[in-house]
C-alpha cells in the first residue's frame, strides 16, 4: 500500500542570504503492506508529520519517490487523494455545522450520491458509537465524540488505506482507549490498512501490528514491538537497599549478572538477561553477604528503552524537550 524510496524534504529558514536548509526529512525508504497497522513513532520535530504530509499529497518531496495505493504521490496526486483517508491532527469539522451533513458532504466531495453519503454516514455513526448524533454540531461534543467523527469523515468514501496523525492528542485516558477500539476495528472487522503517527508509546504498543521509529528525519528502527524490546540487554532489575552502608556490596552482587550498572541513593539497577531466572540466585547472594531489602522491582524493556537504545536519549525526554517543534512545515517555513 505504501512505497517509498529516499523520500526527502529541505526547508530553508531565515531571510534573504542567511537562509538555513533544514532536512525535515533524509532519505526515508518505507513499505507498508496491505491490511497493516503501523505505528509511525518519534519526537517533536523527528519528521512524522512532514513524512505524512509527502505521502498524502499535501507536500511535494524535495527528492526521492513514494507510491501510495499503487499511485505516484507527484505524477498521480489526484489518484492517491481517492485512494486514501486522511484525518489530521487538528480535525477538520465545522463546529457550527451538523455532524451529519458534514459527513455527507465529505462523501460527495468524493463523488458519492447524496442517497449513498447519508447510507454510509449513518453506518459509520453506528460503528463508531456515534449513534444520536447526527444532528448535532461537533461544538456540542465531547473530544472523543469529535475525534470519532473526524474518523468517520475518512472513511466516508470507503478507501483501503486510512491515515491517522495523533488521532487521540488532548483525549482523556477513557476517550483514548475507546478510540484505540474503533480504530482496531478498521482493519479488523474493515480490512483498512492504517498509518498511525503517534507520540504514545503505549498507544503504539497497543494497536500496531509494527512500529517504524522516525529520529532527525531518517528511520532508525522498523519491527513488531516484540522483536523491538527484545533488542534491548535484559530487565530493568531495581534494588532499593536498606542500609545505605551496604549498596556498595548490593551493586557488587547486581553487577556479577547485570549490564549498564546504575547507583542513586539506596537504589542499585541494573539490565539483566532472563531476569525471572536470575533474581532468585541474586537474592541469596544479597542475603549471604547481609544486604537487606526495602523492595525489589523488575520491569520489561519498553518502546522508550528501545528508543533510548536506538538513539542514547529517551523519547519522553526528547518529547519534553522539543519547546517547538523543528518540523519547518508546522512553522511556516520556506519550502
Amino acid at each position: 500500500m505504501i512505497h517509498a524510496r529516499g523520500l526527502a524534504q529541505t526547508f530553508h529558514t531565515g531571510q534573504g542570504k542567511k537562509k538555513t536548509p533544514v532536512h525535515a526529512v533524509d532519505g526515508v525508504d518505507l513499505d507498508v503492506a496491505e491490511g497493516e497497522v503501523v505505528g509511525f513513532l518519534g519526537p517533536n520535530g523527528a519528521g512524522k508529520t512532514t513524512t505524512l504530509r509527502m505521502l498524502t499529497t499535501l507536500l511535494r518531496p524535495t527528492a526521492g519517490t513514494a507510491t501510495v495505493a499503487g499511485y505516484d504521490v507527484v505524477a498521480e496526486s489526484q489518484q492517491v487523494r481517492r485512494s486514501i483517508g486522511y484525518v489530521s491532527q487538528v480535525g477538520s469539522t465545522f463546529s457550527g455545522a451538523y455532524a451529519g451533513d458534514e459527513v455527507v458532504d465529505h462523501g460527495m466531495l468524493y463523488g458519492m450520491s447524496r442517497a449513498d453519503a447519508v447510507r454510509r454516514g449513518q453506518e459509520l455513526f453506528d460503528q463508531l458509537h456515534l449513534e444520536g448524533l447526527w444532528r448535532r454540531m461537533p461544538k456540542n461534543m465531547s473530544g472523543g465524540q469529535k475525534r470519532r467523527l473526524d474518523i468517520a469523515m475518512g472513511l466516508i468514501h470507503q478507501p483501503n488505506l486510512v491515515f491517522l496523525d495523533e488521532p487521540t492528542t488532548g483525549l482523556d485516558p477513557q476517550a483514548r482507549v475507546n478510540l484505540w477500539e474503533h480504530i482496531e476495528g478498521l482493519r479488523s472487522r474493515q480490512g483498512v490498512t492504517v498509518f498511525l503517527t503517534t507520540h504514545y508509546l503505549d498507544e503504539a504498543d497497543a494497536l500496531a501490528d509494527r512500529i517504524v521509529i522516525i529520529d532527525k528525519g531518517t528511520i532508525v528502527a522498523s519491527d513488531t514491538s516484540d522483536n523491538l524490546k527484545a533488542q534491548v540487554s535484559g530487565d530493568l532489575v531495581d534494588l532499593e537497599v536498606t542500609d545505605v552502608e551496604r549498596v556498595g556490596v548490593a551493586a557488587e552482587k547486581l553487577g556479577t549478572i547485570a549490564e549498564q550498572l546504575e547507583v542513586e541513593g539506596r537504589h542499585v539497577r541494573g539490565r539483566v538477561r532472563r531476569a525471572g531466572r536470575e533474581v532468585p540466585g541474586l537474592l541469596r547472594e544479597l542475603d549471604a553477604g547481609g544486604v537487606f531489602l526495602d523492595s525489589i522491582e523488575v520491569h520489561r524493556p519498553t518502546l522508550d528503552d528501545v528508543f533510548l537504545t536506538l538513539t542514547g536519549r529517551s523519547l519522553r525526554d526528547a518529547e519534553a524537550a522539543a519547546e517547538t517543534p523543528t518540523d519547518p512545515t508546522l512553522q511556516g517555513a520556506d519550502a
